[in-house]
């Protein structure tokens, strides 16, 4: 990493991410003022979104709501919750990778 280059969780606020049924994960990006959500909605494409969790963009639904300068993302569970299969019942883990993306 250059000097230049930071993660998105250094230059936010939070990224948290949670359930949003048993079928969906949401990914909210809370950048905490008008500066900082300016600076990163540009810099944080869909397509890379998608590519980070294996999803093909065109299933990533993005929301950017500039009054709570916030970035919300929702994205399809590769298995239902609660399967046997399911890694992280809750969601809250999807956000890490987020969180580490350099933007």
């Amino acid at each position: 990493m250059t000097a230049a280059m930071k993660t998105l969780g250094e230059q936010v606020l939070k990224v948290r991410s949670k359930n949003a049924g048993p079928f969906w994960v949401t990914i909210d990006i809370f950048c905490g003022s008008p500066q900082a959500y300016a600076s990163i909605l540009p810099r944080v494409r869909t397509a890379d979104v998608g590519r980070l969790y294996g999803t093909p963009e065109q299933l990533v639904k993005r929301f950017d709501i500039p009054d709570l300068h916030v970035i919300k993302f929702s994205i399809p569970r590769p298995v239902v919750q609660g399967a046997a299969a399911d890694r992280d019942m809750h969601g809250a883990q999807w956000a890490h990778l987020l969180d580490e993306m350099l933007v």
